[in-house]
């Protein structure tokens, strides 16, 4: 589909399944964590906030990214980050087109014409294609976390029991494009050069700014009216939270511990998105549904604790 304060340099070596992080390092993954289990999982709400109250969707993550990425490398640069070479930015370009262009872009799209819980349900096969693309260059997941990616995806079944992708086949197909290109991305990252720390994130972020913008363009999307004060709010929340704390996080989780723990966040989002609903749109959770959550958060128990 986490902000540390200042920017972490990529360790010397990557960490093994069971290495243990530093304390210093410990406290910026657990704060990462919930980034992206908290913070992401109401995106796909805020995303339905600024889609309904008059953005284009191509025009709402070109400005979302944009101004995060600008503010971000303004940020840095002022820190006397140096500004990254040639084969850094075309790294920063790759990444942004499969994660953000192609994966998150896809999820926006398609959230013109299906439900925000039902998008942050088909995002939750995101674990699966990770694990998939990690074994086919040679780093096929543990026994626990088999069993972790499993049980999470059994959740999510059972989460979603009865409910079905409602629109057409463009946003049936922007569904199923986004979770395959965000995890493709996310396990080509460590072979990609890429800028140190958060200046990663800030290339990425432009980058796809710039896609997102000539897509807009070339489709013809234009704001009819001011959007709503709601819809404004809900960029703001996106630029702040959504873009500059988590998916910063995201970037630091890659680069410093297992990609299935870093995407563990897939099995958690939609649970977060449906407690979204019961609060702020009278929906009501079933039993199944609380079963459903369990399986899920147990399968996330053991992404966190695997050892390979």
């Amino acid at each position: 589909m986490s902000s540390p304060s200042s920017p972490m340099p990529p360790p010397a070596a990557q960490p093994t399944a069971g290495a243990t992080l530093p304390d210093p390092r410990r406290a910026q993954l657990i704060f990462s964590l919930f980034a992206l289990y908290v913070i992401w999982g109401s995106t796909y709400l805020a995303i339905h906030f600024a889609l309904e109250g008059g953005f284009p969707p191509l025009v709402l993550a070109g400005v979302r990214y944009g101004l995060a990425g600008a503010v971000l490398y303004a940020f840095l640069r002022l820190r006397g980050h140096a500004n990254p070479s040639a084969r850094q930015w075309l790294g920063g370009a790759v990444l942004g087109l499969l994660l953000l262009t192609l994966g998150n872009g896809s999820v926006v799209v398609a959230q013109q014409w299906v439900p925000s819980g039902v998008a942050a349900l088909v995002v939750g096969s995101v674990p699966l294609w990770a694990a998939l693309f990690s074994g086919l260059l040679g780093q096929w997941p543990g026994r626990a976390e088999r069993w972790g990616l499993a049980i999470g995806f059994c959740g999510l079944i059972v989460l979603n029991l009865g409910s079905d992708l409602r629109g057409n086949s463009w946003a049936t197909f922007a569904l199923l494009l986004a979770p395959v290109s965000w995890a493709f991305g996310s396990v080509w990252s460590r072979r990609l050069p890429q800028a140190p720390g958060l200046m990663s994130s800030a290339t990425q972020m432009l980058c796809a700014s710039v896609l997102f913008f000539l897509g807009s363009m070339v489709k013809g999307e234009h704001l009819a009216a001011l959007p709503t004060p709601r819809a404004l709010l809900a960029l703001g929340y996106l630029i702040t939270f959504g873009s500059l704390v988590a998916f910063s996080a995201y970037g630091f989780l890659l680069r410093n511990t297992r990609p299935s723990l870093a995407m563990s966040y897939a099995y958690v989002n939609p649970v977060v998105a449906v407690l979204l609903g019961v609060a702020l749109a009278g929906e009501s959770m079933s039993p199944t549904g609380m079963v459903a959550m369990g399986a899920i958060l147990g399968s996330v128990v053991l992404l966190t604790r695997a050892r390979g």
